[in-house]
């Protein structure tokens, strides 16, 4: 096993005309989570990746294990939980080019995860654990299972990569950045955003984020940048890389999450800092070009192909 996370995984309605939804009549649906949806894109580049959740034992959390087993991530320690609906989402696109999502997840079946879920022996097996600063919002139970989750991670070698990926609407004003916090200090690898970076550590100095990522412990902090690409620090070295150009941003969400899977495609590859850095940028600019949030993310010919032809696209330019 090459990377193992935990989160909650739900089915998507998109709307397929614009406008505010109370005009929207028909939909098309999608499975999506961030965790999930970090695990799909590396087990398409070739890891093996696995998932701990719970979907309820109804027809929306059986899509969900089909689609999520069938993208070759194993789901042997996702529970069907019966007492427990499996949560959803919509997505409201008000233009062509911005869109907003409205959750339905309260009392979900994956707000119901706790620490008695996890089995040390399948985490043992990974080399990375991911998680996101979303599974600790959901509930105390999750809270609770997220920090099991990284003793075990620590009692057995693993890396912890996390991306804070925060939601302001699930988190407790008074707990919620302390939360975040802790988790960040047990972290080896932080991956905030730049309104991330802001709500942890009141800067909005991409250098300052990581340095205060560093000062919490981690061995290595990148900074996503958006259009203008991303900062990475280390202990050794820090740098920025650019963004890979996309002429026409089709669907912004969960291009966060290909950043993630590019970084850790890289590290499990041994690749230098920069080199997976680089990765990060081109599956996230690759993943904004797709309606929709897996189904953007590229195998190794396409996101090799991708790479060399922009490089020598920028070299001509």
């Amino acid at each position: 096993m090459d990377v193992v996370s935990l989160g909650e995984t739900m089915i998507l309605f998109s709307p397929e005309e614009t406008g505010q939804l109370r005009y929207n009549r028909n939909f098309s649906s999608r499975v999506a989570g961030a965790e999930s949806n970090t695990l799909i894109g590396l087990a398409k580049l070739g890891y093996l990746t696995g998932w701990v959740s719970r979907v309820g034992r109804d027809e929306l959390g059986k899509r969900i294990l089909a689609s999520i087993r069938g993208e070759g991530v194993d789901t042997s320690f996702v529970k069907e939980d019966e007492n427990a609906k499996t949560g959803l989402f919509l997505k409201e696109r008000t233009t062509a080019d911005s869109a907003r999502v409205f959750y339905y997840r309260h009392q979900s079946a994956a707000s119901k995860m706790m620490p008695a879920d996890l089995d040390e022996s399948y985490i043992a097996k990974a080399k990375f654990l991911y998680i996101t600063g979303i599974t600790p919002a959901l509930s105390e139970s999750c809270k609770d299972t997220v920090f099991h989750a990284i003793e075990l991670a620590e009692k057995n070698g693993l890396k912890i990569v996390f991306d804070p990926n925060i939601r302001t609407t699930l988190l407790d004003e008074t707990t919620g950045r302390a939360t975040l916090l802790a988790i960040a200090a047990k972290s080896d690898v932080i991956l905030p955003g730049m309104s991330e970076g802001e709500y942890l550590f009141q800067t909005t100095d991409c250098e300052e984020i990581a340095d205060e990522c560093k000062r919490l412990g981690a061995q290595t902090a990148i900074v996503k940048l958006g259009e203008k690409g991303a900062y990475y620090s280390t202990n050794l070295e820090s740098g920025y890389v650019d963004a890979y150009p996309v002429d026409r941003v089709i669907d912004p969400i969960g291009a966060g999450d290909g950043f993630a899977c590019g970084v850790l495609s890289g590290m499990l590859d041994e690749l230098p800092i920069i080199e997976a850095v680089k990765r990060g940028c081109a599956i996230g600019a690759i993943v904004t070009t797709v309606n929709g949030d897996i189904e953007g993310l590229p195998d190794k010919e396409r996101l090799k192909e991708y790479m060399n032809r922009t490089n020598k696209e920028d070299v001509i330019r």
